[in-house]
């Protein structure tokens, strides 16, 4: 078994190193840009990034499901899938801002095991296994001990129809720059959750975000002693739309700003 799943976290570390240099190298040359609505594009990279990671993985583990970004999902009769964003940061990447990741979870029975987020600019290697805690490049990581929302520091996104929906989060936007130290919305919800798991970020929050933006670094922050839940302090789950992220300390404060816009779930707390 432990053989099993060091041969698993090999893979996922190589896949994600190895599309991390192809990114990297290709930055600033993003290809042919489609969009996929008003905001939302997919490049030729994120596209080649995804094949080098499928085929990395089907080469090692050809029974095992994926689910991915920019691909129908395999499906297959094991407990076993992989869950994989190719290029998250897209928007970014393809203006050449460098500020993007791969990230690559493993799940089994429905439970992800393994995380591992890269960063190919800054060579950073997050990586996490169920109870072993986190890790970036080898050295183990924790989240911060800010204790006070207005000394806190954090970020957020937004979602791609933000143009066309009311719950585009410019609201919570709003009441956490009046609340907090400071807020960065820096493009890749994978990069600012590892973030949080390594003390840089305090608190992160982000609506409407899919299972490949989140498998991994949720597993990272959870391993890091980091705080993890849906906008009304419930459990998480990769496929839920509402993601809030904290060193623990201030969860609370910031579920109470949350839920300034929504009084009906603030009275079911």
């Amino acid at each position: 078994m432990a053989e099993r799943y060091m041969h698993i976290k090999e893979t996922a570390i190589g896949a994600a190193r190895k599309a991390g240099m192809l990114l990297k190298g290709h930055l600033g040359r993003a290809g042919k840009i489609e969009f996929k609505g008003d905001v939302n594009i997919v490049t030729e990279l994120d596209r080649r990034s995804e094949d080098l990671i499928i085929s990395e993985i089907r080469s090692a583990f050809p029974d095992h499901g994926i689910l991915t970004e920019e691909s129908e999902e395999r499906k297959t009769s094991t407990a076993f899938r992989w869950i994989i964003d190719p290029l998250d940061g897209t928007t970014n990447y393809a203006h050449g801002f460098p500020f993007f990741c791969v990230s690559i979870a493993f799940e089994e029975a429905g439970e992800v095991r393994l995380g591992v987020v890269y960063d190919p600019m800054l060579d950073e290697m997050f990586i996490s296994e169920r109870g072993k805690g986190s890790y970036l490049n080898g050295g183990l990581i924790r989240v911060s001990d800010v204790e006070r929302l207005d000394k806190s520091l954090l970020a957020t996104g937004f979602p791609y129809d933000l143009r066309s929906s009311k719950e585009n989060n410019l609201d919570h936007f709003k009441d956490f720059t009046l609340k907090a130290q400071a807020i960065r919305r820096a493009g890749s919800a994978a990069l600012d959750l590892c973030y949080i798991a390594s003390g840089r970020f305090d608190g992160f929050w982000e609506m409407k975000l899919k299972p490949w933006d989140t498998a991994a670094a949720a597993l990272i922050v959870k391993e890091a002693g980091g705080t993890i839940t849906d906008f009304s302090g419930g459990e998480y789950s990769i496929f839920e739309k509402e993601c809030l992220a904290s060193n623990g300390l201030i969860h609370a404060g910031m579920i109470d700003v949350l839920l300034k816009r929504s009084p009906k779930k603030a009275l079911r707390r």
